[in-house]
C-alpha cells in the first residue's frame, strides 16, 4: 500500500508541475484568490492559517537551514533567467531587423544570403519587376549587395585573437532601404573607394574600427570613415561600396542577394509571383522581417534548451536541500503538530502549513534570483556566431517580465516539490508515534 500511495504521489505531482508550467499569470492570481478566501472563510482553512503562523514565527531559530533554501531556489532562478535572457535578447535583436515592406530575394533553395548567388541578368530582371517602389528620379529601390567574412583582432582579446566579422557590400539605395540606419560618427563612404563604415556592435567588438583607422579586408587596405547605428542585427556589420568589394573578393558582377523596397505590403504577392513566372529566374523571395525572423529560430531554441537543461539540473540540487531542511523542520516540531492533530486538527491544515512554509521561502528565492538576473544581466552586451551569416551578431541580454515570471513558477515548482513529502509525513505520522519520538 505504501508503494502504490507513493507512485500515486509521484504521478499527481508530475501532472501538477506540467499544469503549473502551462498556467498564465491571471490563473494563478485567480487561485491565489479561491485559496485565500478557503483559507479565510472554512474551518480547516483557519487552521491552516494558524499552524502556518505558528511555523513562520519559528523561522528566526531555523535562519540557517532556512537560508540554504532561499539561497538555492534564488541560484537556480538567477541562473535560469540570465540563460533564457539570452536567447530572448538574440532573437529580439533578429526579429526586429528588417520589414514586411522590404523584399529580399535569394537563389532558389538558398536557406542563407552566404550560400546564395545572383548574377548580373538575374539582378537586372529583379530591379524592373513589379511591385518595386521608386524613388523621385524614377529609379527602383534596390540593392544588389555581397557578404563576405573578414577576420579581425577582438577587443578584450589576447594577442592574434581574432573574431569573424560580416563584411556587407552595399548598393546606393541600401540606406533607404533601411530607413533606421543612420550615420552617427564620421560620414558616409564614397562609392568606388576602399572605404567602409561599421556598426556600433562591430565596433565594439573588433579592435582599429574608429573613423580615420585602416584595416586589411582581403588583400587590400580599407579606410574606416564612419560608424552607423541600426539597432538591430547590421549593428554587427561592417558596410562598403558592393562593386568594390566584389572586385577585391573576385566576385565579379554577381551578389548573394537583392533588397527590394514594395510600394507596401501588399505588393509582395505581386512581386514574387512576377519573379517566380519569370523563366529566366529560380529564386526565393520572402520579406526581410520574415527572413531575419527564420534565422533567430534555431539558435534561440538551443539557448532555451541549454537554459532550461542547466536550471533542471540545479533544480534538483535546490528540491534536495529544500526537502532536507523540511523533514528537518517537521522533525523538530514533531510533538507540536502531534498535539495540533490530537486535538482536533485534521491532516489537511498540516500538510497545507508545511507547504505554506516552503512554498513562501521559495517565493523569497525566487524574487531575489529574479531581482539579481535583471540587476546583473538586463542589458549586458554579447556575441555569438549568427546563424545563416558569417559573422558574430552582437546583442544584448534582455530580462523581460514574462522572463522573471517564468522564474518565479520554477521557484514555486522548486517549493513545493521540497515541500510536498515532509507534508505528507507529517500528516500521515501516528500521533503516538510522534509523541514517543521526543
Amino acid at each position: 500500500m505504501t508503494f502504490l500511495f507513493n507512485l500515486l504521489v509521484l504521478v499527481i505531482l508530475a501532472v501538477a508541475l506540467y499544469v503549473w508550467v502551462q498556467l498564465p499569470w491571471f490563473v494563478v492570481l485567480a487561485l491565489v484568490v479561491v485559496f485565500a478566501a478557503w483559507m479565510a472563510l472554512t474551518r480547516r482553512g483557519r487552521q491552516a492559517a494558524s499552524v502556518t503562523g505558528v511555523g513562520v514565527s519559528t523561522l528566526k531559530q531555523r535562519l540557517g537551514s532556512s537560508s540554504v533554501v532561499v539561497i538555492g531556489i534564488a541560484g537556480v532562478v538567477g541562473v535560469l533567467v540570465a540563460l533564457l535572457a539570452m536567447g530572448e535578447g538574440y532573437a529580439e535583436t533578429l526579429q526586429k531587423t528588417g520589414s514586411t515592406d522590404t523584399a529580399i530575394v535569394m537563389r532558389g533553395g538558398s536557406a542563407a544570403e552566404v550560400s546564395s548567388v545572383l548574377n548580373h541578368d538575374s539582378i537586372v530582371v529583379i530591379e524592373q519587376a513589379p511591385g518595386v517602389a521608386r524613388d523621385k528620379q524614377n529609379k527602383p529601390i534596390v540593392s544588389g549587395e555581397i557578404v563576405v567574412a573578414a577576420n579581425l583582432p577582438v577587443n578584450d582579446g589576447t594577442p592574434g585573437d581574432e573574431g569573424s566579422v560580416q563584411v556587407r557590400g552595399v548598393g546606393e539605395q541600401a540606406w533607404a532601404l533601411r530607413p533606421n540606419a543612420k550615420i552617427v560618427a564620421g560620414r558616409m563612404f564614397q562609392p568606388g573607394m576602399r572605404e567602409l563604415v561599421v556598426g556600433q556592435g562591430a565596433q565594439r567588438q573588433f579592435v582599429g574600427l574608429q573613423p580615420g583607422h585602416e584595416v586589411k579586408l582581403g588583400t587590400q587596405t580599407w579606410n574606416v570613415v564612419g560608424v552607423f547605428a541600426s539597432g538591430d542585427a547590421y549593428d554587427s556589420e561592417i558596410w562598403g561600396d558592393a562593386n568594390v568589394i566584389a572586385d577585391t573578393y573576385r566576385r565579379g558582377s554577381s551578389r548573394t542577394s537583392v533588397f527590394a523596397k514594395l510600394t507596401d505590403a501588399k505588393a509582395l504577392d505581386t512581386f514574387k509571383a512576377a519573379l517566380a513566372s519569370d523563366p529566366r529566374l529560380q529564386v526565393d523571395v520572402d520579406t526581410t522581417l520574415n527572413y531575419f525572423s527564420k534565422q533567430s529560430e534555431g539558435m534561440s531554441k538551443v539557448m532555451r534548451i541549454m537554459g532550461i537543461t542547466v536550471g533542471s539540473i540545479m533544480a534538483i540540487g535546490a528540491i534536495f536541500g529544500a526537502l532536507n531542511t523540511m523533514f528537518a523542520a517537521v522533525a523538530a516540531r514533531a510533538r507540536e503538530i502531534a498535539t495540533l492533530r490530537a486535538i482536533g486538527f485534521r491532516g489537511v491544515p498540516v500538510v497545507v502549513a508545511v507547504m505554506l512554509e516552503t512554498m513562501m521561502l521559495a517565493l523569497l528565492g525566487g524574487v531575489v534570483g529574479g531581482l539579481l538576473a535583471w540587476l546583473i544581466f538586463n542589458g549586458w552586451t554579447a556575441s555569438t556566431l549568427a546563424a545563416g551569416t558569417t559573422g558574430q551578431l552582437a546583442f544584448t541580454f534582455r530580462v523581460t517580465p514574462s522572463l522573471l515570471w517564468e522564474g518565479l513558477k520554477w521557484a514555486l515548482a522548486i517549493g513545493f516539490v521540497g515541500g510536498l513529502f515532509p507534508a505528507l509525513r507529517a500528516a500521515r505520522l501516528p500521533v503516538t508515534t510522534a509523541l514517543r519520538e521526543l
